[in-house]
C-alpha cells in the first residue's frame, strides 16, 4: 500500500457534526457494526418497475423488505420517498432509511441515461433519515444536467448535515463503447468522480473482466494484468475517502455471492448493499443467507 494512502474510517474523516452522528448510527449502532454496513435497497420497483417482485410474490409488499431489514439486522433499508411516507411508521427506531432521491424507470433507453429528482434532502430530514441516495450515471451524454442537479444536493446535504451516498453507476452510448459499463476502466471513473463530486459514501457494481471487451477500454485499462480483487482494490484507492459500498445486482447462486462478499472486504470495501440477492427468496431463506454475510463480515 502507498504511504500516501490508508483505508477511510468515520474518525479519519473532516466531517460536519450532523453527518458524522448520522453516518455512527449506521457504521456502528445498526447492521454488521465495527465501521461496516450491511443495506437493504428497495429502489427496484422505481428502477424496474413490478417484473423483480415475481421470483417471491411476497416482495411486492413493501412490509416484506422491512420485517426483512429488521429482522435480520441491516444497516439500513433504501427506498423511494413513497415507500417512506406510507410505510416506515410501523419501523421507526428499529432500522434507519436512507431516502434515495432520484431515478428513473427503465422504460427509455440507457443512452442518455439521467435520473431526475424525485425528493428532497429536506424530505429526508423531515422523514428521519440517516442518509440520502443519489444515482448519477457517470459518462452519460447528459451528465452536464446530472453534475449541476448533483451539486445542488451536496449542497442541501451540507446544510443539513445529511451525508450523501453517490450510487455511481457507468451509463451510455460512450461507456458501452469504451469497454461496457462494469469494466474495471468504467467502474474505476465512478469511483473517482463520486470523490471528487463530494459523496460521502460511493456504490458501484464490482468489476467484471472481460478479455473480449476489455480491448475498447482506454489505455492502460485494456492491457492490465489483474484479477478481480486487485481491480477492486484499485477502485476503492480510486474512492480515495469516500466509503465504498458493493451493489449486489442481479440475483446470482449463494456460492457466487457470498464469495463476492469475501473478495469485496478482501479489497476494502466498507460495506454491501444487496437488494434481489436477498429479498427474491422466501424470508426464512432470506434470513439465513444474510447471517451468512453477516459472518464473513464479522471475520473480515
Amino acid at each position: 500500500m502507498s504511504e500516501f494512502y490508508r483505508p477511510p474510517q468515520l474518525k479519519d474523516l473532516d466531517l460536519s457534526l450532523g453527518k458524522r452522528v448520522r453516518l455512527h448510527r449506521l457504521l456502528y449502532e445498526h447492521g454488521p457494526g465495527n465501521g461496516k454496513l450491511l443495506i437493504l435497497p428497495i429502489d427496484q420497483g422505481v428502477e424496474h418497475g413490478p417484473l423483480n417482485f415475481f421470483p417471491n410474490p411476497d416482495s411486492k409488499y413493501p412490509v416484506f423488505q422491512y420485517e426483512l431489514a429488521k429482522r435480520g439486522g441491516y444497516s439500513a433499508i433504501a427506498l423511494h420517498y413513497g415507500l417512506a411516507a406510507k410505510y416506515l411508521r410501523d419501523y421507526a427506531g428499529d432500522i434507519p432509511l436512507i431516502l434515495k432521491i432520484n431515478g428513473k424507470t427503465n422504460i427509455p433507453s440507457d443512452d442518455e441515461a439521467l435520473s431526475t429528482l424525485t425528493a428532497t434532502v429536506e424530505d429526508a430530514v423531515r422523514l428521519g433519515a440517516d442518509a440520502v441516495g443519489y444515482t448519477l450515471f457517470t459518462g452519460s451524454p447528459r451528465q452536464d444536467e446530472d453534475i449541476l442537479q448533483l451539486m445542488e444536493v451536496r449542497s442541501e446535504c451540507d446544510r443539513y448535515g445529511m451525508p450523501l451516498i453517490v450510487w455511481s453507476y457507468p451509463r451510455g452510448s460512450a461507456i458501452n463503447a469504451k469497454g461496457g459499463r462494469d469494466s474495471f476502466y468504467a467502474v474505476d471513473y465512478a469511483a473517482r468522480l463520486a470523490e471528487e463530486l463530494g459523496a460521502d459514501i460511493v456504490k458501484v457494481n464490482f468489476p467484471k473482466l472481460n478479455p473480449e471487451s476489455d480491448v475498447n477500454c482506454p489505455k492502460p485499462y485494456n492491457s492490465l494484468k489483474v484479477d478481480e480483487v486487485e481491480a477492486f482494490k484499485q477502485v476503492v484507492e480510486s474512492a480515495g475517502r469516500t466509503l465504498v459500498l458493493v451493489s449486489g445486482g442481479s440475483k446470482i447462486g449463494d456460492e457466487d455471492l457470498l464469495n463476492k462478499v469475501r473478495m469485496s472486504f478482501t479489497a476494502g470495501a466498507t460495506g454491501l448493499i444487496f437488494g434481489r440477492n436477498m429479498w427474491q427468496r422466501p424470508l426464512d431463506e432470506a434470513l439465513a443467507l444474510t447471517e451468512k454475510v453477516k459472518q464473513i463480515i464479522a471475520e473480515s
